[in-house]
């Protein structure tokens, strides 16, 4: 529509005096649509980690004018249920089905009625998009912080995946002995223990009174770096100095430790922000997962790579016996 400036000036003049609103009721039945996204998580809105994705997801919900409708199920099936009847109900726009870890979940069947994105999880049968950490890359980009540093050998992974169905961990190792297999490196060893701060202490401690040494640890997540550190501590080696560490996560936790470890982040807020993305798109049809990159936090956790070797001493005496004899014919 063609309205005169000075015309349109005095309508939002109106508007601000009046407080007007406009009625999302009616613009939904005149559009079909309702601006509204729905969010079913199991435990990510009340966890302050994971819910970086719901911070992304939110901010791009926003730039779309549409508003986020959350509901946490805490693990139940039967919340689960109700939520999504209720979502459908409201005749939301779509639905970002998120799970607080990295695995492969039936997506339920109800879902299937409307548009559908899962986040963070991926369903067995590909029966809808999915948007996911690169998990086997990010291995890959922490076998190249030590590979840099040129920790070639005693090298170990701290941590094993619990999770029935996760993804997180196996794919974590194999980018990390894919990566170093290409440089001719194989991993000395995996050290198993549960993700959690004391699991990778417990883990450690008696393997270090044994008598072992590494020169480099990978660490599955920074809850296992910290248990990791305080068993290297208690037993007088230093980081880096006597072994370089490399963890995931990229959590806060990650910048407490001292010295603080370098850490391949998740990209929560990132995946947040493309589930929306890709859910408000023309065509969300089922295909392979979307993988997002996992970068590196960059730390002090890790040794400095060695310079190369300096000339040998007969080579340098013969440099300063050359510069010797042109500074004495007058050329330098």
């Amino acid at each position: 529509m063609r309205i005169a400036a000075d015309t349109e000036q005095r309508v939002r003049a109106a508007v601000v005096e009046l407080g007007y609103r406009p009625n999302r009721n009616a613009r939904s039945l005149r559009t079909s649509t309702t601006s509204t996204i729905g969010v079913i998580t199991d435990f990510v809105a009340s966890g302050m980690f994971a819910s970086r994705m719901l911070g992304g997801a939110n901010a791009a919900a926003r730039a779309h004018d549409h508003l986020l409708v959350i509901g946490e199920t805490e693990g139940d099936p039967a919340v689960r249920e109700l939520l999504v009847d209720e979502m459908l109900e409201r005749q939301v726009d779509g639905i970002i089905y998120i799970t607080r870890t990295t695995l492969t979940t039936p997506l339920p069947d109800r879902l299937m009625a409307g548009r559908t994105v899962m986040l963070n999880c991926v369903d067995p049968e590909g029966r809808a998009p999915a948007v996911l950490p690169d998990e086997h890359s990010g291995g890959r980009v922490a076998a190249d912080a030590l590979l840099a540093a040129g920790v070639r050998e005693g090298v170990f992974v701290v941590g094993e995946d619990p999770t029935p169905h996760a993804l997180a961990g196996p794919l974590r190792l194999a980018g990390i002995t894919e990566r170093f297999a290409e440089e001719g490196v194989e991993l000395s060893g995996v050290l198993p223990c549960e993700w959690s701060v004391d699991a990778a202490y417990g883990a450690l401690r008696p393997w270090l009174e044994a008598g072992h040494r590494a020169h480099g640890l990978i660490c599955l997540n920074d809850r296992v770096a910290m248990g990791t550190y305080q068993a290297l501590a208690e037993h007088g080696l230093h980081v880096p100095g006597d072994v370089s560490i490399v963890s995931f996560d990229g959590s806060e936790l990650a910048g407490w430790l001292r010295p603080r470890v370098a850490s391949v982040e998740l990209p929560f807020v990132a995946m947040g922000a493309r589930a929306v993305e890709l859910l408000l798109a023309d065509e969300t049809a089922p295909g392979a997962p979307v993988l997002v990159p996992m970068p590196l936090i960059p730390g002090e956790s890790v040794r400095t790579a060695p310079r190369p070797a300096r000339a040998s001493s007969a080579a340098s005496t013969g440099e300063r016996a050359v510069r010797g004899r042109r500074r004495e014919s007058g050329r330098v």
